[in-house]
């Protein structure tokens, strides 16, 4: 990986960042306590309920999705920066932009 692709790297985690905790904070407040309400009917109440429990799962990979981003940009000067954990090949540049989070070559992802 070159100097300039690794700053690009850089700059596209840190952007990605920024937007997974933006997103956290969206899913926070969405994932609230539902309180009872009168003008709630039994149905809409369950149907609440269900779309809180979806939106605590989304919250839930965004933040680990931080954690990986976070613990990409801490290693990103690293050697082993970019080389996959499984097969010890380089991972393609081009994977390493879509996810920066990724420690595996896509073979070794599939598996």
């Amino acid at each position: 990986m070159t100097d300039i692709e690794r700053q690009e790297l850089k700059q596209k985690i840190q952007e990605k960042i920024t937007k997974t905790t933006e997103s956290i904070k969206e899913m926070e407040a969405m994932t609230q306590p539902i309180t009872p309400e009168n003008s709630i009917g039994r149905v809409s109440r369950m149907d609440a309920i269900n779309t809180k429990g979806v939106n605590e799962a989304v919250l839930r990979k965004a933040r680990e999705k931080l954690a990986k981003l976070q613990m990409a940009l801490s290693k990103i000067d690293a050697p082993s920066f970019g080389v996959c954990t499984r097969c010890k090949r380089n991972i393609p540049p081009m994977r390493l932009m879509f996810m920066p989070e990724s420690s595996k070559c896509v073979h070794c992802a599939d598996k």
